[in-house]
């Protein structure tokens, strides 16, 4: 394995960074064999992708931490709560209606 300066870290192909998958056939949420449940690999100078040792967990945390909150972003995750009625999956259902608006 090459130094670890010589890779990058990017969101593991294999889960796109979830770090789970759910099996086909039983539908459990198992945790990402390539990756191993973190959702990021280190990717090497040949673009070979490599498991993050757990030792280098507490040193990368601050990356890793940066790296997810910008994959929350790209699915639409603002860090805030939405009220049932403003989320888009509720509307035109009962549970998107905002009970405090006056018809």
């Amino acid at each position: 394995m090459m130094p670890e300066s010589a890779m990058d870290i990017v969101r593991c192909p294999s889960c796109e960074g979830a770090g789970w998958y759910a099996d086909d056939e039983s539908d459990e949420s198992l945790t990402c064999d390539w990756c191993g449940g973190v959702g990021y690999v280190y990717r090497d100078l040949e673009g070979v992708d490599h498991r993050i040792p757990p030792a280098d967990y507490d040193r990368l945390t601050p990356t890793l931490e940066r790296l997810e909150t910008e994959r929350l972003r790209e699915l639409g995750y603002s860090g805030n709560a939405k009220k049932p009625w403003e989320q888009d999956i509720r509307k035109g259902t009962h549970g998107g209606v905002n009970p405090y608006e006056s018809e």
